[in-house]
């Protein structure tokens, strides 16, 4: 791996001490209170204008495994009937958002996210499916699936040519074995590679591999040896996040081995061979830790300014409203975000019991949202304006260690990220989260 001269971006430790969050919203869901219903999100919906963009996310809380390294809200899909009865409450709130949106808004995303959608079966996801052309206005929907290559099979490909699915999220990881042992994910590189076929078989036009590094145990040359046969299986597009080891927050991260773990400059070192490598095999860089090909859509987005930043990460999708079905799947409004009960079985009662199952959410208030729109702009364009009508001169201040170091500069009422500034993005944008100060949430690092 190169060093000191050799590298595309100066190491800075001292900046990049303090964990931060990785701001797919602004506030996080580290700022989120009790103090929401259903009737917060009612209120939302009876906002939405006559044809308005509408996203909507399905959220499916079971695997068939569980992973030890994944934060994600699931469980074991190994009880058909608690299954299906999460399944008929999901199908009832489908009906009940569409209901109270009494075919005002226009849909034209529609992602199916978890845990893993193929924990089900494919029929079961056909009447998922199904149930939203019923219930929602579609506008030629995008349809997106998250897949987990294990148990993948024709069967399942099929249901997705079906329903018209046209971008699918694999969850990689990591190709050596040692490192899945390690984590608790062990899938051959065999079942990966049948699983693309199958895939571009059902006419899927664009495929993401979610990879990690600063796993443990992981050496450059592992993370080398994943990038380089990953990229033969032709993923359009690939999210190489950093392993966040948070056991205090993810009790089942406790059986990864935590003295394993590479540390700070190590892992700064395997994000710059990922971009590096990436790059020189013809992605373009979209943000720091996503990557797509040229022709891909998300790639189009980035070039043309258009990139947004949502609970799915980078995304081309710029519906300000997203609709989260599903126990703990959030919705995004303007001036709220709003969060369903995470535990499955309570959002079943309160499903059920014909109520909008919001537990919790934040107000977002216009300083929240112009802070936000900086925060989303430093991240998504690498650069922002800084409204007039904000005082900012702490944050201003909080800068001078990154202006120092040459990795962003001030023009006026402007904000811009120099491209050796990318590792730094997220803990640059953090200096204008006013909430994060009072935070008592630790989030993850920012290599």
């Amino acid at each position: 791996m190169p060093r000191g001269g050799d590298r595309i971006w100066p190491y800075h430790p001292e900046l990049l001490s303090k964990p931060v969050p990785r701001y797919t919203s602004y506030p996080t869901a580290a700022e989120f209170t009790d103090d929401f219903t259903g009737e917060t999100l009612a209120d939302a919906l009876d906002a939405v204008g006559e044809a308005e963009p509408v996203s909507l996310y399905l959220h499916i809380p079971y695997c068939r495994e569980i992973c030890w390294y994944c934060g994600c809200n699931t469980g074991a899909a190994n009880r058909g009937a608690r299954l299906a009865g999460y399944l008929e409450a999901l199908r009832r709130e489908i009906d009940l958002v569409g209901a109270r949106l009494g075919g005002r808004e226009r849909v034209r995303r529609v992602a199916f996210g978890g845990g893993s959608p193929n924990a089900l079966d494919p029929a079961q996801f056909a009447s998922l499916a199904d149930a939203v052309r019923r219930a929602f206005r579609l506008d030629e929907p995008v349809l997106s699936v998250e897949i987990d290559p294990r148990g993948f099979d024709a069967a399942w490909a099929r249901a997705l040519g079906d329903a018209a699915v046209s971008r699918v999220s694999l969850g990689v990881q990591t190709l050596a074995p040692h490192l899945q042992a390690a984590i608790g994910r062990v899938q051959p590189f065999e079942a990966i590679a049948e699983t693309m076929a199958l895939l571009r078989g059902a006419g899927v036009e664009s495929i993401n591999f979610d990879l990690m590094y600063g796993l443990p145990g992981q050496s450059d040359a592992d993370l080398l040896d994943t990038l380089e046969r990953a990229i033969d299986l032709g993923p359009d597009r690939l999210a190489v996040f950093g392993y966040a080891h948070v056991p205090h927050l993810i009790p089942r991260q406790r059986r990864i081995d935590a003295t394993a773990l590479p540390g700070a400059p190590a892992r700064f070192d395997q994000a710059e061979l990922a971009y590096r490598f990436l790059t020189a095999a013809g992605y373009e860089p979209v943000g720091f830790d996503h990557f797509a090909r040229p022709g891909d859509e998300l790639a189009r987005a980035t070039r043309r300014g258009q990139l947004h930043r949502n609970f799915q990460g980078f995304t081309e999708d710029g519906a300000k409203v997203l609709i989260g079905l599903g126990a703990s799947a959030i919705s995004e409004f303007p001036d709220r975000l709003l969060q369903n009960e995470k535990n499955a079985g309570r959002y079943r009662e309160l499903i059920g019991g014909g109520a909008l199952a919001v537990a919790r959410g934040v107000w977002r208030d216009m300083e929240d949202q112009r802070r936000g729109t900086i925060i989303a702009d430093l991240l998504t364009r690498g650069s922002a304006l800084l409204p007039g009508n904000l005082d900012l001169s702490q944050e201003l201040a909080a800068l001078g260690p990154f202006e120092a170091a040459g990795l962003v500069v001030r023009d006026g009422g402007s904000l811009r990220l120099e491209a050796t500034a990318l590792p730094y993005a997220r803990t640059i944008a953090a200096v204008f989260d006013r909430h994060r100060p009072d935070s008592a949430v630790r989030f993850s690092a920012a290599v």
